[in-house]
This record gives structure tokens, C-alpha cells and sequence, in this order.
């Protein structure tokens, strides 16, 4: 079983827990190891290094084995990258050219000829019907042959794998932090927990569990291994039994219930129970997912039971709507709906998380300002009893509430149901003229909609954040000797883990990151599972108005600056396209790399799917894919046809840097073409680009006051004793007792 999470530590924290077995002569094999590592990118620590030669020479293979593995399927190395052009991207043909040549040879074969001629005969020639379109036309022995190899670079990137403690101890850490994170998880990240926590059912649990999804999954293996459930609310119960039919935890998607056994049923009705009759008012949560309860009691049998467990039986009597159990939001939009915001301002403070997600409409709804100032002090009070990922969400929210630059982002549609405008704006006030708000909700689902909310006073904007800033202070540890990597600062808090794509060097929704390189180059793989599938990688050039100014795709193989390789239109053994950029020649200000869905399974029905982008100098030649050139691997799984993956924005001093986006775009069923989603895509991009999202840098500010010391790390100097080091790469040499936050586990900064 250990070995089984060992993939899971060595992506989650760029640990290796420590191998063991017979002492040996282990060093030739451990030198080996590196060498295949930094092949692909990675490197073993000098700590690592030193264990490593200690062991057997059998252990260090062993170990090598299962780690090359887990490390070629972080950056997309698993798999074999080919590439319709086989020179790519050198000789990349003119589009027309290429399309005629597929004609003539269409033409010259006497399967394809007639149906040829009849489509030319039409007027209307369709590409997928030409037999040298879309297919691979070499092998891929055939394309590695026509490369010469990759030149070392010192930019190449090298990510270190550091030495872990013992494998239980690393896979308890792990199931600790995932398990207690104050933030939630993404999806592959609930999938670790629930094998991570079947592991660790019977040893050190968190604290809290504040997350409720995490709740679930945890609860299912507490379950499965007979342990107590922690629940206390009725949803507790709910999200439990979606994670046992293997559904959606976090309840936005309906799950189809199994028929548990018997001693489940059991299990989840007396846990409904127990939460009722501790708490008859919770029954009122019941209502806000009618439907999914009452399925659920029909796969129970509740009405078997109901003598044994009223209680569980009053929450399917709600269900039903045989029972009256009003929800807490209905009796405030009840007060809102007379205008009496005091009223519901008092009864939202008895729920602080709902009353700090509601400061917004409340603001709106005051008349005067004395009710303004009611508002805030209750915020006032409320504050130290709301969890600081909201007090975070709604800080970021505020900062961006009176600002005139034509778009709003809401980081997650809840906010605009909870203020009855999704999609439409419910009438409060009158528009302000070219002003859009851009939607994102927990899927990265995108939409637009006009803006008519009327502004929040500037003053009342000030003094929440103040309070939010003094309370989010007081939360934060001191840091002692607190050393940043200077390309943090601008990496976008991770408030949810839903906002970021699984994968590597991948950071948050409204991240900036620096791009160092001439040659910029993006891939997409892709594998069917059942149907002939066709992805297509497509790049959006805009200029500082966010007016289109070119694009490369199987429409356009070639543009000043750069190269398309090809296009595939099935993957039975899975397929890749690539977008070859010289970063000096690109024309615009931004480049938004897309994949749009042509035909075919979407994104969560193939067998796998991913995209990610390489950074080169000009001179280091090379296969189309090289492993340790990659920057960033993010898995494409998410609703809609179209991916956003980020985008890349040319400063005011001539640099390049990566916006990370995580956005998709429902599009249209077939078809999907960049040339017809050029107007939607700028506008989200202008929406995400123009945004102030909170970042590092806010918390480092508020932490500074409490810092024994403060230093910008240059690189090279690491300080003799412990520091709390934050940063986009673990450095070697830092003292064995400081505490290092990275991407990987920057969710640790957001205090509870």
C-alpha cells in the first residue's frame, strides 16, 4: 500500500520518501538515477544522493524504476509525442499548399479519386475525406530519426527531488495536509485523499477537517474500515453517500445513487439522525438539495426505518415537502425582499460566512448610511469568526468592486446565485455603460453578463477592507527570518484548489509567472476512449485592445513567428499537436493558446488528455517534445469544448509573461474553430488580465510587521539557520528546520 502512494508524495510535495533496504555500494546505480532523471527534467538532492548510495545497488533500481515513472507522466513524457509534419517545425508548408497537395494525392488514388472529383465538382471539398489528411504519415522511430539531438541549456528546467523521511511518515503528512487543507481540493486532489486516506484510517487524524468535501471522502473510508463518521450537518450525510456511489462530492452535479447494503443504510440514517436530533434546525439544509435527498431516501428504504430513526425520517418528510423546515436563506431573502436590511443583517450574523458573502448585497440594499454603518459593524464583529478563506475571497472581491475598467470577475458563480444574478442582473440600478462582469464558476465554466449592480461607496469599500486586513493579520504566524523568491510575489492566492488545473508548475487562476526563452511551444495530447476524437490546438494573437491580430490552427499552419505541426483528426493510440512560437517575431500583445473540442468525447470522456508549454533558446534543436525543456503540464479535464488554459501577456518592458487562466468555454457541440470564438475569448481574457487578484505579495505585506527579517532571495546566498522560504522552487541547502511553502503546498499560507 505504501508504495502505491509513493507516486502520490512525489507529486504533492517533490519528495522521495526515503528508500530502505540492505546497506551496499549503491553509488554507480544512484548516479544512474540522476542522469535518467535530468533527462526529463528532474534532478536528486545531495541529501538524496548520499542516502541513495548507501542502499543496494537492487534498492536504488528498484526505486529508479517506479520513480522515472511517476516523473515522465508529470511533465507528459509517457507517452510518444508525434507530429504530422515530420520536420516540425522546419518545412511546415503554406495551408493552401498543404491542402492542394492532400488533393493531388487524393486524386492519384483510385479509392479516394471519385469521391474526390465529385466533392470538387460540388464546390464544397471536405478535408476528412482525403486520405493523407489527419493521419499520421510516418512512424514515430521515423520523426525521432529526422531530429538531431536536444542541445543543454542553462535554462532548461530542473526540478530537485528532495529526501523524505520514512514512507509511512511521508504518506501520514501528506493525508494530514490534504485531509485538513483550509482550502478546497481539486479533483485529482480528492482522489489522492480518498486512497490516502483508506491508508491512514487507523493513525493520526487532523485537527479540523474544515472542508466538507474533504469530510466526505475522508468519511468513506472511516466507513469502509467500520471507524466512527464525522458529521454535523445533514449535507455531511449526503456528500457521504455521493462519495460512496462515486459521485460528486461537492453536489453541483447530480449523482446517481446506488443501492447501498444493508449495514450502510444503517450507517447513513442513523448519522442523519444523530445530526437532527442533536440540532432539529439543521433539518432546514434540506431543502437546498430537495431533490438529491429524496432519491437518496428511496436507495435507504427511510420509510423501513422510520420508527427506529424519526429523526432520519423527518429529513425525507422535508424532502418530500411533507414537513416545513425553512432554510436560513429563505427567511433573509424573506427581510431583503421587504427592504429590511437590518433585520436580515442581525439574523446573518448568527451564520458570519454567510453574512460576509452577503456584505455586497446588503451594502447595495442600504438606503442610508446609518444602515451602511449597522452593516459594518456587524462585519466588525462577525469577523473573527469567519474562516480566512472567505475573509480572502471577499477582500479580493472589494478591492475590485469600484473599479471603472469595463469588467468584473466573480471567481465563482455561487455569489451571483446567491444575489439572483446569474446570467441576468435582477434590476437593482441602472447600468453603468460598457461595464461587463465575467462569471467563473467551481468547474472554470466561463460566462458574461452586463453589469447593473449600482457601486458600493468608496468609503465603506476602505474601512471593510481595513477590517478584513486586521483580521487576516492577526491570524497569520510570525514568520521569523522570512526569505521570498521575488517570482512568487505575483502567484494568485490558492483559494480553491478547484481553480487550478492538476499538473506540473501549474499556479493559480490570475497567476503571473515569468517566461525566460526565444522558442515558445505549446502540446496538447490526447487519447480516445471509445469514438474517433478530434482535438485542435489553436493560438490567439491580440493586440493591447484585445482586437484579434492573428492565429495559428489547421486553418492557418503558418504565421509570422511561428508554426503549427499538423493536424490530427483521430486518436484511437493517442495523438499530439504542437504551436512553435519565436517570442521576438509574435505580433500583439497576447497570445492565448486554446484546444478546441472539432469532434468527438469532450474533455472528461477521454481516456486522457493534456496540455502544457516548453520554453528553448534558439539553438537547442531537438525532438518536438523534450521532457526537460516543459514548463508547465496541466491535465484538460473541465466542462465545455473549448480550453483556456492561460495566456501569455507582453509587458510594458518587452517580457513575456504566462496568465494563468483555467477557463472553458461551453462552445458548440462540433465544429469549434478558434476563428469562431475569437470575441468571447478576449472578453474573458480582458476580464482575468485586468482583474487585481489577490496575491503572495498581500499576505508577505501583512506578515512583514511580525518578521524578525525580510530578504528578496537573489538565487545564490542561502541564511545558516531556519527561515520561512517562499517561493516557485525549493532551494537546495535550506536549514533543516525552516518552513518552506511552494506551489505544492501554498495553500498552507491561507490561515484557517
Amino acid at each position: 500500500m505504501v508504495h502505491r502512494c509513493e507516486p502520490l508524495v512525489i507529486r504533492h510535495t517533490h519528495r522521495l520518501p526515503a528508500p530502505w533496504g540492505p546497506e551496499g555500494q549503491g553509488g554507480v546505480a544512484a548516479r544512474q538515477f540522476d542522469a535518467a532523471l535530468m533527462s526529463v527534467g528532474f534532478k536528486l538532492s545531495a541529501d538524496l544522493m548520499e542516502h541513495l548510495s548507501a542502499l543496494s545497488e537492487g534498492t536504488v533500481v528498484d526505486t529508479a524504476v517506479r520513480t522515472l515513472d511517476t516523473v515522465r507522466a508529470m511533465v507528459g513524457d509517457h507517452v510518444q509525442h508525434n507530429t504530422y509534419f515530420i520536420d516540425f517545425p522546419a518545412n511546415v508548408p503554406d495551408t493552401f499548399d498543404f491542402w492542394m497537395r492532400c488533393v493531388t494525392e487524393a486524386l492519384s488514388d483510385d479509392a479516394s479519386r471519385e469521391s474526390t472529383l465529385a466533392q470538387l465538382r460540388a464546390g464544397v471539398l471536405d478535408l476528412l475525406t482525403l486520405p493523407t489528411y489527419g493521419t499520421y504519415q510516418h512512424t514515430y522511430a521515423q520523426m525521432l530519426a529526422a531530429h538531431d539531438e536536444l542541445i543543454a541549456a542553462a535554462g532548461d528546467r530542473l526540478t530537485v527531488l528532495h529526501l523524505g523521511g520514512t514512507p509511512n511518515d511521508e504518506v501520514t503528512a501528506l493525508y494530514l495536509a490534504l485531509a485538513g487543507s483550509t482550502t478546497p481540493l481539486g479533483d485529482e486532489g480528492l482522489l489522492d485523499l480518498g486512497l490516502l486516506a483508506g491508508h491512514c484510517v487507523d493513525g493520526p487524524q487532523p485537527e479540523a477537517i474544515p472542508v466538507r468535501e474533504n469530510r466526505a471522502v475522508v468519511n468513506r473510508a472511516r466507513l469502509e474500515a467500520g471507524a466512527g463518521l464525522l458529521l454535523d450537518t445533514v449535507t455531511d450525510v449526503l456528500r457521504l453517500a455521493c462519495a460512496l456511489s462515486d459521485g460528486d462530492v461537492t453536489l453541483m452535479e447530480p449523482t446517481r445513487f446506488r443501492s447501498p447494503s444493508r449495514s450502510v443504510r444503517r450507517a447513513l440514517l442513523a448519522g442523519l439522525d444523530a445530526v437532527v436530533a442533536a440540532s432539529p434546525a439543521k433539518l432546514a439544509d434540506v431543502t437546498a438539495h430537495r431533490e438529491a435527498f429524496k432519491r437518496l431516501g428511496e436507495r435507504l428504504h427511510a420509510h423501513e426505518y422510520a420508527a427506529r430513526w424519526p429523526h432520519a425520517a423527518d429529513v425525507f418528510a422535508v424532502a418530500r415537502g411533507e414537513k416545513e423546515a425553512r432554510s436560513f436563506d429563505s427567511r433573509v431573502a424573506e427581510l431583503l425582499g421587504v427592504r429590511d436590511v437590518l433585520g436580515a443583517t442581525r439574523l446573518l450574523e448568527s451564520a458570519p460566512g454567510k453574512l460576509f458573502r452577503a456584505l455586497d448585497h446588503l451594502l447595495r440594499a442600504c438606503v442610508t448610511q446609518e444602515e451602511r454603518d449597522a452593516v459594518m459593524a456587524a462585519a466588525e464583529r462577525a469577523a473573527p469568526q469567519v474562516s480566512g478563506r472567505v475573509l480572502l475571497s471577499v477582500r479580493e472581491h472589494v478591492q475590485n468592486r469600484g473599479r471603472a475598467d469595463g469588467n468584473r470577475v466573480e471567481e465563482d458563480g455561487e455569489r451571483a446565485r446567491a444575489d439572483g444574478e446569474r446570467g441576468k442582473e435582477g434590476g437593482e440600478g441602472a447600468q453603468t455603460r460598457g461595464e461587463r462582469r465575467v462569471f467563473v464558476n467551481r468547474l472554470g465554466r466561463a460566462w458574461v453578463t452586463d453589469d447593473t449592480r449600482p457601486p458600493v461607496p468608496a468609503a465603506d469599500c476602505e474601512r471593510l477592507i481595513a477590517v478584513l486586513d486586521a483580521e487576516l493579520r492577526r491570524r497569520l504566524p510570525a514568520p521569523g527570518h522570512l526569505l521570498i523568491d521575488p517570482d512568487v510575489l505575483d502567484v494568485a492566492l490558492p483559494l480553491s484548489g478547484k481553480a487550478t488545473a492538476a499538473g506540473l508548475g501549474v499556479l493559480p487562476r490570475g497567476s503571473l509567472s515569468p517566461v525566460d526563452g526565444e522558442l515558445l511551444r505549446f502540446f496538447v495530447h490526447w487519447k480516445q476512449t471509445s469514438r474517433s476524437t478530434d482535438f485542435d490546438l489553436s493560438a490567439l494573437m491580440l493586440d493591447a485592445s484585445y482586437e484579434t491580430v492573428a492565429w495559428l490552427s489547421y486553418t492557418a499552419l503558418t504565421e509570422i513567428g511561428g508554426e503549427h505541426s499538423g493536424d490530427i483528426t483521430d486518436a484511437p493510440d493517442g495523438a499530439s499537436e504542437f504551436i512553435n512560437l519565436r517570442l521576438d517575431a509574435v505580433r500583439g500583445t497576447f497570445i492565448v493558446p486554446q484546444v478546441n473540442i472539432y469532434s468527438g468525447e469532450g474533455f472528461e470522456e477521454v481516456e486522457e488528455s493534456f496540455f502544457g508549454f516548453m520554453l528553448r533558446d534558439a539553438e537547442q534543436l531537438g525532438r518536438p517534445f523534450e521532457p526537460r525543456t516543459v514548463r508547465m503540464k496541466s491535465e484538460l479535464r473541465g466542462p465545455g469544448r473549448v480550453a483556456l488554459p492561460l495566456a501569455f501577456v507582453r509587458g510594458d518592458d518587452g517580457r513575456w509573461r504566462a496568465k494563468w487562466l483555467h477557463l472553458y468555454l461551453k462552445g458548440y457541440p462540433n465544429s469549434n474553430r478558434v476563428e469562431g470564438n475569437r470575441v468571447s475569448v478576449a472578453t474573458l481574457l480582458r476580464g482575468i488580465v485586468e482583474r487585481d487578484h489577490l496575491t503572495v505579495r498581500h499576505l508577505t505585506d501583512l506578515m512583514a510587521d511580525r518578521a524578525t527579517a525580510i530578504t528578496l532571495w537573489d538565487g545564490v546566498a542561502l541564511p545558516d539557520a531556519p527561515v520561512t522560504y517562499i517561493g516557485l522552487e525549493r532551494p537546495q541547502g535550506l536549514h533543516p528546520d525552516s518552513r518552506i511553502l511552494t506551489p505544492e503546498n501554498l495553500r498552507d499560507l491561507i490561515p484557517g
